[in-house]
């Protein structure tokens, strides 16, 4: 087959088998979803291929606001307004979703790039460089490490300082502000290790990250004591 079009079959077999076998089995669950939504999270993530939100969060169609894009970066309020800022202001403010996720992920080609924005490699690619000087301040984060020496625990730190980064982005946004202060939204950032199939979330006032279990215990705890 001509190039692309066996890859492009194989999706189509994919929505043959949607339509015949997935659909029917949750005809109910789409139909509730025809006219409405009501997700409960505004998902920000990479466009990373690896990376499958519904499946790492166990969520249903309708459940999770999903926004995509390279390095999982959300520019600063009225820095490059577009389709991230758009997003998040109809997620917060018209849908009313209860919290924010921010996942950045292991090996990850922007955090990459981020090291060295001056590399020959980006002169082809002049949007990505424009967007990822977004991160920045993350890059910043890690000092006078050269990209030629980076290796994959410095990576996967400026992964979560970019987390971090972002999550201080968002709170520059009006939407997101007004419901902070209302008490009607959380934010969250994540770090997915893909490899080994494990989240952490990271604590912003610590800069560290703790484990999922650690978490739920800890909310758990409050629940309990705000019963």
């Amino acid at each position: 087959m001509a190039c692309g079009r066996d890859t492009l079959a194989k999706l189509l077999s994919g929505v043959r088998t949607f339509e015949t076998d997935v659909y029917p089995e949750s005809a109910e669950l789409f139909e509730s979803l025809a006219t409405s939504q009501s997700p409960s999270t505004l998902f920000i993530t990479c466009a990373d291929s690896r990376i499958s939100p519904s499946l790492v969060t166990q969520t249903e169609p309708g459940e999770l606001f999903i926004v995509r894009n390279v390095g999982n970066i959300v520019p600063a309020y009225g820095e490059m307004l577009g389709g991230v800022s758009s997003a998040i202001e109809y997620a917060v403010a018209a849908l009313k979703v209860k919290n924010v996720v921010v996942c950045g992920h292991s090996n990850c080609g922007a955090m990459n790039a981020l090291l060295d924005l001056n590399a020959p490699k980006l002169d082809g690619l002049p949007t990505v460089r424009s967007w990822l000087r977004n991160a920045e301040a993350a890059r910043a984060a890690m000092g006078d490490l050269k990209a030629e020496d980076a290796g994959p625990a410095d990576i996967r730190q400026l992964a979560e300082y970019n987390v971090l980064l972002q999550l201080a982005h968002l709170r520059t946004h009006p939407a997101v502000v007004r419901a902070l202060s209302q008490g009607e939204l959380t934010l969250q950032g994540w770090f997915y290790d893909i490899p080994n199939g494990e989240i952490l979330v990271l604590d912003e006032k610590t800069r560290t990250t703790r484990s999922v279990e650690s978490v739920l215990a800890e909310m758990g705890a409050t629940q309990k004591e705000a019963v």
